[in-house]
Protein backbone atom coordinates (compact mmCIF):
# COMPACT_ATOMS: atom_id res chain seq x y z
CA UNK A 1 0.00 0.00 0.00
CA UNK A 2 1.26 3.45 -0.89
CA UNK A 3 1.08 6.33 1.56
CA UNK A 4 2.51 9.80 1.63
CA UNK A 5 3.50 12.23 4.35
CA UNK A 6 1.85 15.00 2.28
CA UNK A 7 -1.55 13.34 2.34
CA UNK A 8 -1.22 11.72 5.75
CA UNK A 9 -0.60 15.08 7.39
CA UNK A 10 -3.92 16.32 6.07
CA UNK A 11 -5.59 13.13 7.22
CA UNK A 12 -4.09 13.48 10.67
CA UNK A 13 -5.31 17.06 10.93
CA UNK A 14 -8.81 15.86 10.11
CA UNK A 15 -8.53 13.19 12.78
CA UNK A 16 -7.34 15.74 15.29
CA UNK A 17 -10.45 17.81 14.62
CA UNK A 18 -12.65 14.97 15.84
CA UNK A 19 -10.38 13.34 18.40
CA UNK A 20 -9.25 14.68 21.75
CA UNK A 21 -6.89 11.83 22.52
CA UNK A 22 -4.85 11.68 19.32
CA UNK A 23 -1.37 13.05 19.93
CA UNK A 24 1.02 14.32 17.29
CA UNK A 25 4.15 12.19 17.36
CA UNK A 26 7.45 12.52 15.46
CA UNK A 27 6.24 9.78 13.12
CA UNK A 28 2.80 10.85 11.96
CA UNK A 29 2.18 7.33 10.68
CA UNK A 30 2.22 6.00 14.29
CA UNK A 31 -0.63 8.29 15.27
CA UNK A 32 -2.72 7.04 12.40
CA UNK A 33 -1.93 3.44 13.33
CA UNK A 34 -3.13 4.13 16.85
CA UNK A 35 -6.25 5.92 15.61
CA UNK A 36 -7.24 3.02 13.34
CA UNK A 37 -6.39 0.21 15.75
CA UNK A 38 -9.83 0.15 17.39
CA UNK A 39 -13.41 0.24 16.21
CA UNK A 40 -14.00 3.48 18.09
CA UNK A 41 -10.99 5.06 16.42
CA UNK A 42 -12.09 4.02 12.92
CA UNK A 43 -15.61 5.29 13.50
CA UNK A 44 -14.21 8.56 14.78
CA UNK A 45 -12.10 8.96 11.65
CA UNK A 46 -14.99 7.98 9.40
CA UNK A 47 -17.28 10.44 11.23
CA UNK A 48 -14.67 13.12 10.60
CA UNK A 49 -14.96 12.50 6.85
CA UNK A 50 -18.69 13.23 7.02
CA UNK A 51 -17.95 16.42 8.94
CA UNK A 52 -15.52 17.42 6.19
CA UNK A 53 -18.23 16.76 3.58
CA UNK A 54 -20.72 18.94 5.46
CA UNK A 55 -18.15 21.72 5.72
CA UNK A 56 -17.42 21.36 2.01
CA UNK A 57 -21.05 21.49 0.88
CA UNK A 58 -21.91 24.41 3.17
CA UNK A 59 -18.91 26.44 2.00
CA UNK A 60 -19.00 29.02 -0.81
CA UNK A 61 -19.77 26.04 -3.06
CA UNK A 62 -23.38 26.37 -1.86
CA UNK A 63 -23.60 29.57 -3.94
CA UNK A 64 -21.86 28.32 -7.07
CA UNK A 65 -24.74 27.11 -9.23
CA UNK A 66 -27.03 29.92 -8.10
CA UNK A 67 -24.59 32.82 -8.58
CA UNK A 68 -23.42 31.70 -12.02
CA UNK A 69 -26.92 30.74 -13.14
CA UNK A 70 -28.46 34.06 -12.14
CA UNK A 71 -30.65 33.21 -9.14
CA UNK A 72 -28.72 35.33 -6.64
CA UNK A 73 -28.42 39.06 -6.07
CA UNK A 74 -26.07 40.65 -3.55
CA UNK A 75 -27.20 42.86 -0.70
CA UNK A 76 -25.85 46.32 0.19
CA UNK A 77 -23.44 47.15 2.98
CA UNK A 78 -25.36 48.54 5.94
CA UNK A 79 -22.99 51.49 6.35
CA UNK A 80 -22.84 52.72 2.75
CA UNK A 81 -25.68 51.06 0.91
CA UNK A 82 -23.15 49.96 -1.68
CA UNK A 83 -23.81 46.65 -3.42
CA UNK A 84 -20.75 44.53 -4.11
CA UNK A 85 -20.00 40.90 -4.89
CA UNK A 86 -19.63 38.55 -1.95
CA UNK A 87 -15.84 38.24 -1.72
CA UNK A 88 -15.70 34.43 -1.45
CA UNK A 89 -17.08 34.05 -4.96
CA UNK A 90 -16.03 37.28 -6.67
CA UNK A 91 -13.70 36.03 -9.41
CA UNK A 92 -16.11 33.20 -10.23
CA UNK A 93 -19.10 35.56 -10.49
CA UNK A 94 -17.16 37.85 -12.82
CA UNK A 95 -15.75 34.98 -14.91
CA UNK A 96 -12.27 36.31 -14.03
CA UNK A 97 -10.66 33.37 -12.25
CA UNK A 98 -7.07 32.48 -13.04
CA UNK A 99 -4.98 29.54 -11.88
CA UNK A 100 -3.51 31.88 -9.25
CA UNK A 101 -6.82 33.40 -8.09
CA UNK A 102 -9.26 30.51 -7.81
CA UNK A 103 -12.15 31.06 -5.40
CA UNK A 104 -12.43 27.28 -5.17
CA UNK A 105 -8.81 26.31 -4.59
CA UNK A 106 -9.59 25.17 -1.05
CA UNK A 107 -12.64 23.31 -2.36
CA UNK A 108 -10.48 21.41 -4.87
CA UNK A 109 -7.99 20.48 -2.14
CA UNK A 110 -10.74 19.51 0.31
CA UNK A 111 -12.36 17.16 -2.20
CA UNK A 112 -9.08 15.33 -2.75
CA UNK A 113 -8.43 15.21 0.98
CA UNK A 114 -11.81 13.50 1.42
CA UNK A 115 -10.93 11.11 -1.40
CA UNK A 116 -7.56 10.29 0.10
CA UNK A 117 -9.03 9.79 3.56
CA UNK A 118 -11.58 7.39 2.09
CA UNK A 119 -8.89 5.50 0.19
CA UNK A 120 -6.73 5.20 3.29
CA UNK A 121 -9.59 3.60 5.24
CA UNK A 122 -10.57 1.37 2.32
CA UNK A 123 -7.02 0.10 1.93
CA UNK A 124 -6.88 -0.82 5.60
CA UNK A 125 -10.44 -2.02 5.96
CA UNK A 126 -9.73 -5.75 5.67
CA UNK A 127 -7.62 -5.39 8.82
CA UNK A 128 -10.54 -3.99 10.80
CA UNK A 129 -11.32 -7.33 12.44
CA UNK A 130 -13.29 -5.59 15.19
CA UNK A 131 -16.20 -5.13 12.73
CA UNK A 132 -18.55 -7.99 11.89
CA UNK A 133 -19.00 -8.71 8.17
CA UNK A 134 -22.16 -6.63 7.85
CA UNK A 135 -20.60 -3.63 9.57
CA UNK A 136 -17.42 -3.89 7.48
CA UNK A 137 -19.41 -4.09 4.25
CA UNK A 138 -21.39 -1.03 5.27
CA UNK A 139 -18.21 0.90 6.03
CA UNK A 140 -16.74 -0.01 2.63
CA UNK A 141 -20.01 0.87 0.87
CA UNK A 142 -20.14 4.33 2.42
CA UNK A 143 -16.49 5.04 1.70
CA UNK A 144 -16.96 4.03 -1.96
CA UNK A 145 -20.01 6.28 -2.23
CA UNK A 146 -18.10 9.14 -0.62
CA UNK A 147 -15.24 8.62 -3.08
CA UNK A 148 -17.67 8.74 -6.00
CA UNK A 149 -19.43 11.78 -4.57
CA UNK A 150 -16.19 13.74 -4.07
CA UNK A 151 -14.93 13.00 -7.59
CA UNK A 152 -18.33 13.97 -8.99
CA UNK A 153 -18.18 17.27 -7.12
CA UNK A 154 -14.71 18.03 -8.50
CA UNK A 155 -15.88 17.22 -12.02
CA UNK A 156 -18.79 19.67 -11.79
CA UNK A 157 -16.48 22.62 -11.16
CA UNK A 158 -13.23 21.70 -12.89
CA UNK A 159 -14.31 19.83 -16.04
CA UNK A 160 -16.73 20.70 -18.81
CA UNK A 161 -20.16 19.07 -18.68
CA UNK A 162 -20.40 15.47 -19.81
CA UNK A 163 -22.00 16.24 -23.19
CA UNK A 164 -19.49 19.00 -24.01
CA UNK A 165 -18.05 16.62 -26.63
CA UNK A 166 -20.15 13.94 -28.38
CA UNK A 167 -18.36 11.01 -26.73
CA UNK A 168 -17.23 12.79 -23.55
CA UNK A 169 -13.63 12.56 -24.76
CA UNK A 170 -12.66 15.92 -23.25
CA UNK A 171 -10.71 16.19 -20.01
CA UNK A 172 -12.37 15.04 -16.83
CA UNK A 173 -10.56 14.89 -13.48
CA UNK A 174 -7.85 12.92 -11.74
CA UNK A 175 -9.62 9.87 -10.28
CA UNK A 176 -7.79 8.45 -7.29
CA UNK A 177 -8.61 4.92 -6.18
CA UNK A 178 -5.56 4.56 -3.93
CA UNK A 179 -3.45 6.74 -1.69
CA UNK A 180 -0.54 8.37 -3.48
CA UNK A 181 3.13 8.96 -2.80
CA UNK A 182 4.06 12.63 -3.11
CA UNK A 183 6.94 13.14 -5.50
CA UNK A 184 6.52 9.65 -6.98
CA UNK A 185 2.95 9.40 -8.27
CA UNK A 186 1.81 11.86 -10.91
CA UNK A 187 -1.66 10.80 -12.06
CA UNK A 188 -3.08 12.40 -15.18
CA UNK A 189 -6.64 13.53 -15.69
CA UNK A 190 -9.02 10.97 -17.09
CA UNK A 191 -11.38 11.78 -19.95
CA UNK A 192 -14.86 12.75 -18.85
CA UNK A 193 -16.16 9.40 -20.11
CA UNK A 194 -13.57 7.59 -17.98
CA UNK A 195 -14.32 9.82 -14.98
CA UNK A 196 -18.01 9.01 -15.00
CA UNK A 197 -17.36 5.35 -15.70
CA UNK A 198 -15.27 5.21 -12.52
CA UNK A 199 -17.94 7.10 -10.58
CA UNK A 200 -20.53 4.54 -11.71
CA UNK A 201 -18.20 1.66 -10.82
CA UNK A 202 -17.79 2.99 -7.28
CA UNK A 203 -21.55 3.51 -6.92
CA UNK A 204 -22.34 0.05 -8.27
CA UNK A 205 -19.80 -1.55 -5.94
CA UNK A 206 -21.26 0.43 -3.05
CA UNK A 207 -24.81 -0.68 -3.80
CA UNK A 208 -23.64 -4.30 -3.82
CA UNK A 209 -22.25 -3.81 -0.30
CA UNK A 210 -24.83 -1.55 1.33
CA UNK A 211 -27.02 -3.25 3.93
CA UNK A 212 -29.39 -2.12 6.66
CA UNK A 213 -26.66 -1.27 9.17
CA UNK A 214 -26.08 2.31 10.33
CA UNK A 215 -22.66 2.73 11.89
CA UNK A 216 -23.08 6.20 13.36
CA UNK A 217 -25.87 7.71 15.43
CA UNK A 218 -28.14 10.37 14.01
CA UNK A 219 -30.71 10.58 11.23
CA UNK A 220 -30.25 8.13 8.36
CA UNK A 221 -30.61 10.90 5.79
CA UNK A 222 -27.28 12.34 6.94
CA UNK A 223 -25.29 9.32 5.71
CA UNK A 224 -24.83 7.36 2.54
CA UNK A 225 -26.99 4.25 2.53
CA UNK A 226 -28.98 2.34 -0.09
CA UNK A 227 -31.54 5.12 -0.53
CA UNK A 228 -29.20 8.09 -0.55
CA UNK A 229 -26.73 6.32 -2.86
CA UNK A 230 -29.49 5.54 -5.36
CA UNK A 231 -30.61 9.16 -5.26
CA UNK A 232 -27.05 10.35 -5.91
CA UNK A 233 -26.79 7.82 -8.75
CA UNK A 234 -29.98 9.21 -10.34
CA UNK A 235 -28.51 12.72 -10.29
CA UNK A 236 -25.17 11.56 -11.71
CA UNK A 237 -26.90 9.58 -14.45
CA UNK A 238 -29.00 12.60 -15.45
CA UNK A 239 -25.90 14.79 -15.62
CA UNK A 240 -24.20 12.30 -17.96
CA UNK A 241 -27.27 11.88 -20.21
CA UNK A 242 -27.82 8.28 -19.09
CA UNK A 243 -31.58 8.74 -19.20
CA UNK A 244 -32.49 5.07 -18.67
CA UNK A 245 -30.43 4.78 -15.50
CA UNK A 246 -31.67 8.11 -14.18
CA UNK A 247 -35.28 7.05 -14.76
CA UNK A 248 -34.74 3.63 -13.20
CA UNK A 249 -33.32 4.96 -9.95
CA UNK A 250 -35.91 7.74 -9.77
CA UNK A 251 -38.66 5.14 -10.27
CA UNK A 252 -37.26 3.03 -7.46
CA UNK A 253 -37.05 5.91 -4.99
CA UNK A 254 -40.44 7.42 -5.81
CA UNK A 255 -42.20 4.05 -5.64
CA UNK A 256 -40.35 2.32 -2.81
CA UNK A 257 -38.71 4.82 -0.45
CA UNK A 258 -41.81 5.51 1.63
CA UNK A 259 -41.06 9.24 1.36
CA UNK A 260 -43.87 11.50 0.16
CA UNK A 261 -43.85 14.98 -1.31
CA UNK A 262 -44.68 17.83 1.01
CA UNK A 263 -48.27 18.97 0.61
CA UNK A 264 -49.35 22.35 -0.72
CA UNK A 265 -50.73 23.17 2.72
CA UNK A 266 -47.49 22.49 4.61
CA UNK A 267 -44.88 23.43 2.00
CA UNK A 268 -43.93 26.89 3.29
CA UNK A 269 -44.29 25.94 6.97
CA UNK A 270 -41.93 22.98 6.58
CA UNK A 271 -39.22 25.18 5.13
CA UNK A 272 -39.74 27.64 7.98
CA UNK A 273 -38.72 25.06 10.61
CA UNK A 274 -35.66 26.23 12.48
CA UNK A 275 -33.53 23.08 12.37
CA UNK A 276 -35.55 20.06 11.23
CA UNK A 277 -35.35 19.27 7.51
CA UNK A 278 -38.41 19.16 5.28
CA UNK A 279 -40.23 15.82 5.31
CA UNK A 280 -39.32 14.92 1.73
CA UNK A 281 -35.58 15.13 2.36
CA UNK A 282 -33.55 12.21 1.05
CA UNK A 283 -29.99 13.41 1.74
CA UNK A 284 -29.07 16.28 4.03
CA UNK A 285 -25.75 16.81 5.75
CA UNK A 286 -26.67 17.90 9.24
CA UNK A 287 -24.95 21.04 10.52
CA UNK A 288 -22.24 19.89 12.97
CA UNK A 289 -22.33 21.17 16.54
CA UNK A 290 -19.55 22.11 18.94
CA UNK A 291 -19.25 20.65 22.43
CA UNK A 292 -21.41 23.50 23.78
CA UNK A 293 -24.22 22.63 21.35
CA UNK A 294 -23.66 25.56 19.00
CA UNK A 295 -23.51 24.97 15.26
CA UNK A 296 -19.96 25.17 13.90
CA UNK A 297 -20.89 25.56 10.22
CA UNK A 298 -24.14 25.90 8.31
CA UNK A 299 -25.26 26.85 4.83
CA UNK A 300 -27.51 29.38 6.57
CA UNK A 301 -24.42 31.62 6.79
CA UNK A 302 -25.22 32.72 3.25
CA UNK A 303 -29.01 32.93 3.40
CA UNK A 304 -30.19 33.59 6.98
CA UNK A 305 -31.91 36.94 7.38
CA UNK A 306 -34.31 38.57 9.80
CA UNK A 307 -35.96 41.94 10.10
CA UNK A 308 -34.23 43.02 13.29
CA UNK A 309 -30.55 42.28 13.18
CA UNK A 310 -29.19 40.22 10.32
CA UNK A 311 -29.16 40.88 6.60
CA UNK A 312 -28.02 37.94 4.51
CA UNK A 313 -25.23 38.47 2.01
CA UNK A 314 -27.33 36.93 -0.77
CA UNK A 315 -30.91 37.41 -1.89
CA UNK A 316 -33.04 36.34 -4.85
CA UNK A 317 -32.41 38.07 -8.15
CA UNK A 318 -35.19 39.91 -9.91
CA UNK A 319 -34.82 37.36 -12.72
CA UNK A 320 -35.85 34.57 -10.34
CA UNK A 321 -38.58 36.46 -8.50
CA UNK A 322 -40.29 37.39 -11.77
CA UNK A 323 -40.62 33.71 -12.69
CA UNK A 324 -42.98 33.03 -9.77
CA UNK A 325 -46.59 33.88 -10.59
CA UNK A 326 -48.86 35.35 -7.92
CA UNK A 327 -50.72 32.06 -7.38
CA UNK A 328 -47.51 30.02 -6.95
CA UNK A 329 -47.20 29.10 -3.25
CA UNK A 330 -43.42 29.29 -3.62
CA UNK A 331 -43.75 33.05 -3.99
CA UNK A 332 -44.43 32.96 -0.24
CA UNK A 333 -41.01 31.39 0.28
CA UNK A 334 -39.33 34.78 0.58
CA UNK A 335 -38.71 37.18 3.44
CA UNK A 336 -39.08 40.71 2.02
CA UNK A 337 -36.95 43.54 3.42
CA UNK A 338 -36.59 47.13 2.28
CA UNK A 339 -32.93 48.08 2.55
CA UNK A 340 -31.29 51.41 1.80
CA UNK A 341 -29.28 50.95 -1.36
CA UNK A 342 -26.86 53.18 -3.24
CA UNK A 343 -28.42 53.52 -6.69
CA UNK A 344 -26.29 55.75 -8.94
CA UNK A 345 -25.07 57.68 -5.93
CA UNK A 346 -28.48 58.13 -4.34
CA UNK A 347 -29.52 56.19 -1.23
CA UNK A 348 -32.88 54.64 -2.08
CA UNK A 349 -34.98 51.99 -0.31
CA UNK A 350 -35.04 48.81 -2.38
CA UNK A 351 -36.93 45.58 -1.71
CA UNK A 352 -34.83 42.43 -1.34
CA UNK A 353 -36.15 38.88 -1.25
CA UNK A 354 -34.48 36.37 1.07
CA UNK A 355 -35.27 32.68 0.75
CA UNK A 356 -36.88 30.90 3.69
CA UNK A 357 -34.78 27.88 2.85
CA UNK A 358 -31.69 27.46 5.04
CA UNK A 359 -32.55 29.89 7.82
CA UNK A 360 -31.21 29.61 11.38
CA UNK A 361 -28.98 26.52 11.83
CA UNK A 362 -30.11 24.56 8.78
CA UNK A 363 -28.30 21.52 7.49
CA UNK A 364 -27.27 21.33 3.83
CA UNK A 365 -30.16 19.88 1.84
CA UNK A 366 -28.54 17.88 -0.95
CA UNK A 367 -31.34 15.80 -2.48
CA UNK A 368 -35.09 15.70 -1.85
CA UNK A 369 -37.98 13.91 -3.48
CA UNK A 370 -39.08 16.84 -5.67
CA UNK A 371 -35.79 16.54 -7.54
CA UNK A 372 -36.40 12.85 -8.20
CA UNK A 373 -39.77 13.64 -9.81
CA UNK A 374 -38.08 16.23 -12.01
CA UNK A 375 -35.22 13.84 -12.83
CA UNK A 376 -37.75 11.24 -13.95
CA UNK A 377 -39.68 13.87 -15.90
CA UNK A 378 -36.59 14.98 -17.82
CA UNK A 379 -35.37 11.43 -18.43
CA UNK A 380 -38.79 10.41 -19.79
CA UNK A 381 -39.02 13.51 -21.93
CA UNK A 382 -35.64 12.85 -23.50
CA UNK A 383 -36.59 9.20 -24.06
CA UNK A 384 -39.81 10.21 -25.79
CA UNK A 385 -42.19 9.11 -23.01
CA UNK A 386 -43.92 12.47 -23.04
CA UNK A 387 -47.09 11.65 -21.11
CA UNK A 388 -45.15 10.10 -18.25
CA UNK A 389 -42.86 13.15 -18.21
CA UNK A 390 -45.86 15.47 -18.21
CA UNK A 391 -47.41 13.63 -15.27
CA UNK A 392 -44.31 14.08 -13.11
CA UNK A 393 -43.90 17.72 -14.11
CA UNK A 394 -47.53 18.40 -13.24
CA UNK A 395 -47.17 16.62 -9.90
CA UNK A 396 -44.65 19.26 -8.85
CA UNK A 397 -46.52 22.12 -10.52
CA UNK A 398 -49.94 21.40 -9.05
CA UNK A 399 -48.41 20.96 -5.59
CA UNK A 400 -47.22 24.56 -6.05
CA UNK A 401 -50.81 25.57 -6.88
CA UNK A 402 -50.10 26.02 -10.59
CA UNK A 403 -52.31 24.77 -13.40
CA UNK A 404 -51.34 21.53 -15.05
CA UNK A 405 -49.64 21.76 -18.44
CA UNK A 406 -51.39 19.87 -21.21
CA UNK A 407 -49.17 20.64 -24.20
CA UNK A 408 -45.94 18.67 -24.63
CA UNK A 409 -44.54 20.77 -27.49
CA UNK A 410 -42.10 22.63 -25.20
CA UNK A 411 -41.82 20.04 -22.46
CA UNK A 412 -38.06 20.09 -21.82
CA UNK A 413 -38.08 23.86 -21.44
CA UNK A 414 -41.00 23.62 -19.00
CA UNK A 415 -39.04 21.05 -16.96
CA UNK A 416 -36.00 23.33 -17.00
CA UNK A 417 -38.05 26.26 -15.68
CA UNK A 418 -39.73 24.10 -13.05
CA UNK A 419 -36.35 22.90 -11.80
CA UNK A 420 -35.27 26.54 -11.47
CA UNK A 421 -38.40 27.42 -9.48
CA UNK A 422 -38.57 24.34 -7.26
CA UNK A 423 -34.86 23.81 -6.61
CA UNK A 424 -33.88 27.47 -6.27
CA UNK A 425 -30.95 27.98 -3.86
CA UNK A 426 -30.22 24.24 -3.86
CA UNK A 427 -27.23 24.73 -6.18
CA UNK A 428 -28.67 23.26 -9.36
CA UNK A 429 -29.25 26.04 -11.88
CA UNK A 430 -25.84 26.48 -13.50
CA UNK A 431 -25.36 22.73 -13.93
CA UNK A 432 -28.82 22.54 -15.53
CA UNK A 433 -27.83 25.35 -17.90
CA UNK A 434 -24.74 23.40 -18.97
CA UNK A 435 -26.65 20.13 -19.38
CA UNK A 436 -29.19 21.91 -21.58
CA UNK A 437 -26.35 23.72 -23.41
CA UNK A 438 -27.92 27.10 -22.73
CA UNK A 439 -26.28 30.51 -22.50
CA UNK A 440 -25.79 32.22 -19.16
CA UNK A 441 -28.14 35.19 -19.07
CA UNK A 442 -28.10 37.36 -15.95
CA UNK A 443 -30.19 40.48 -16.27
CA UNK A 444 -31.73 42.09 -13.18
CA UNK A 445 -29.33 42.76 -10.31
CA UNK A 446 -26.25 41.64 -12.22
CA UNK A 447 -23.31 43.83 -11.23
CA UNK A 448 -20.59 42.06 -13.19
CA UNK A 449 -18.91 43.51 -16.26
CA UNK A 450 -19.77 40.20 -17.89
CA UNK A 451 -23.36 39.20 -17.16
CA UNK A 452 -24.07 37.08 -20.22
CA UNK A 453 -21.86 34.31 -21.62
CA UNK A 454 -22.74 32.16 -24.62
CA UNK A 455 -22.47 28.37 -24.50
CA UNK A 456 -19.94 26.82 -24.91
CA UNK A 457 -17.28 28.73 -23.05
CA UNK A 458 -13.93 27.67 -21.54
CA UNK A 459 -14.82 29.92 -18.60
CA UNK A 460 -17.82 27.84 -17.59
CA UNK A 461 -15.39 25.81 -15.46
CA UNK A 462 -12.74 26.72 -12.91
CA UNK A 463 -9.02 26.61 -13.67
CA UNK A 464 -7.03 23.86 -12.01
CA UNK A 465 -5.27 25.62 -9.10
CA UNK A 466 -1.61 26.43 -9.75
CA UNK A 467 -0.40 24.46 -6.74
CA UNK A 468 -1.76 21.27 -8.30
CA UNK A 469 -0.22 21.98 -11.71
CA UNK A 470 3.12 22.82 -10.11
CA UNK A 471 3.18 19.62 -8.01
CA UNK A 472 2.06 17.24 -10.74
CA UNK A 473 3.67 17.51 -14.15
CA UNK A 474 0.98 15.29 -15.70
CA UNK A 475 -2.04 17.46 -14.85
CA UNK A 476 -3.16 19.42 -17.87
CA UNK A 477 -4.66 22.86 -17.31
CA UNK A 478 -8.15 23.67 -18.56
CA UNK A 479 -8.47 25.43 -21.90
CA UNK A 480 -8.35 29.21 -21.65
CA UNK A 481 -6.28 29.33 -18.49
Amino acid sequence: MKTSIFYIVFFSLSLLACSDFLEIEPDVQVSIEEQLSTKAGVLEAYSGIYKDIETLTSSNYALYGEVLGGNIAFTPASSTGQVSVFSQIETTYNFEATQFTVDFESYYLACYEIINQSNLLLERSDGFTFFDSEGLNQLKAELLTIRAFAHYQVSLLFAQNYNFTPNASHLGVVYNTETLTAGEDFPARKTMAETYSLIKTDLNDALNLHGNTQLLSGPSFSYFNVLTTKALYARVALQMNDWDTARSFADDIIDNSGIALMSSETYVQEWEQEVAPVSEVILEFTAPRNSDGSVSSSVSEFFSSNQNSNIAKNSASGDLIDLYTDDDIRRSMFIQQDINTNVNGVITPKTYYFTKKFQNDAGTTVIRLSELYLIRAEANARLGSLEQALNDLNTVRTRANLEAITNTSNLLQEIFIERRLELAFENMLFFDILRYKKDVFRDQDCISNLCDVAYPSPFFIQPIPFFSISLNQNIQQNEGY
